[in-house]
């Protein structure tokens, strides 16, 4: 799926073609081993060098440029790095890591151009790219279909962008916030309370008005959406959980101890909630790794909200004698 770097990596491919550069997408369409980057990841790169993007984190983007300079192809390739000690060393890959990509000249403008469009419109969209022959297509994916590569074509799915709305504008929303951000959330925040709202300066995370089942309800949560209430003030966070429980959102949780989470959810059930809509609350909030101070909270929660992004379920180990609690990875749920 599609993240926001992916998403300006599209952007800049249209915009140098429109100003009549060559410009050359290149794809991360199968990894072996340790590898840099997942499958999915783009890059553009425009005939004198430029980037956008990223495929290796910088271990062959020098080779790429060197090609996109030297070559001018008119159908797309494949690449592969790694794989060999020697190839390992030269292109700095992590030991035994091997990473194949398709190159693609000059994509096609009218297909880019819808692609953005349907994000910007929050619609998941699929493209399908026959190698012999550089023909395209558009397609309506399923919404657990990712990148493909079978040797011939390569199918590539973009969704919106990941959305984090947190009820609640104190310490932790703030830090939470900004990791959020660096890990290309949309983020948003709302607090009716004047004293914390007040102080909201995250650049990048919008404070939104209202009371928080408002700002829920306005947000129309969809399966790229989280909800987090973290006001520790039951009239304002249940609000919010009544609306976000009852949403297709992938995440929704509320901070607090096991007690007031148990409290929490005899409050829901007085209300019209299924026991599955309030099975879905993640309460307490994050993974239990001994998280103290505001930042190591919202570690904790961002961990947490990966780790289900990524269909990965994780089960908590009991505790040794006067030990932490620990957690490790069940299952990647499919």
């Amino acid at each position: 799926m599609m993240n926001n770097t992916d998403m300006e990596v599209l952007q800049k491919c249209l915009q140098w073609q429109n100003e009549s550069r060559r410009v050359t997408l290149a794809t991360v369409v199968k990894t072996w081993g340790s590898s840099p980057r997942p499958v999915g990841s783009l890059l553009a790169l425009r005939d004198d060098g430029l980037l956008a993007g990223s495929v290796s984190g910088g271990c062959i983007e020098a080779d790429l440029i060197e090609r996109v300079r030297t070559a001018s192809p008119t159908q797309p390739e494949v690449l592969t790095y790694g794989g060999t000690a020697e190839e390992c060393h030269r292109f700095s890959l992590p030991c035994g890591g091997t990473l194949q990509l398709v190159l693609e000249p000059a994509p096609n403008a009218l297909v880019l151009q819808a692609i953005l469009d349907a994000l910007t419109q929050r619609r998941l969209i699929g493209r399908r790219i026959e190698l012999a022959t550089g023909r395209t297509m558009l397609y309506l994916p399923h919404i657990d279909e990712a990148t493909q590569f079978d040797g011939q074509s390569l199918t590539t799915v973009h969704g919106p962008s990941w959305r984090l709305l947190l009820i609640g504008a104190g310490q932790i929303s703030r830090y939470l916030a900004q990791m959020a951000l660096a890990l290309d959330y949309q983020v948003q925040a709302c607090d009716p309370r004047e004293e914390y709202s007040a102080a909201w300066d995250v650049a990048g995370a919008k404070l939104v008005p209202g009371m928080p089942d408002d700002a829920v309800t306005a947000s129309r949560p969809d399966l790229r959406s989280a909800v987090i209430a973290l006001t520790h003030d039951p009239k304002l966070d249940d609000m919010a959980l009544l609306e976000a429980l009852k949403s297709p959102a992938f995440y929704v949780g509320a901070i607090g101890s096991n007690a007031n989470n148990q409290r929490r959810r005899e409050r829901l059930r007085l209300f019209d909630l299924s026991e599955a809509e309030i099975g879905r609350l993640h309460g307490p909030v994050g993974l239990p790794i001994g998280s103290r101070t505001p930042p190591e909270i919202a570690v904790s929660i961002l961990a947490e909200l990966t780790a289900v992004r990524h269909g990965i379920e994780l089960v908590v180990l009991p505790a040794a004698a006067n030990g932490p609690l620990t957690c490790e990875p069940l299952a990647a749920v499919s």
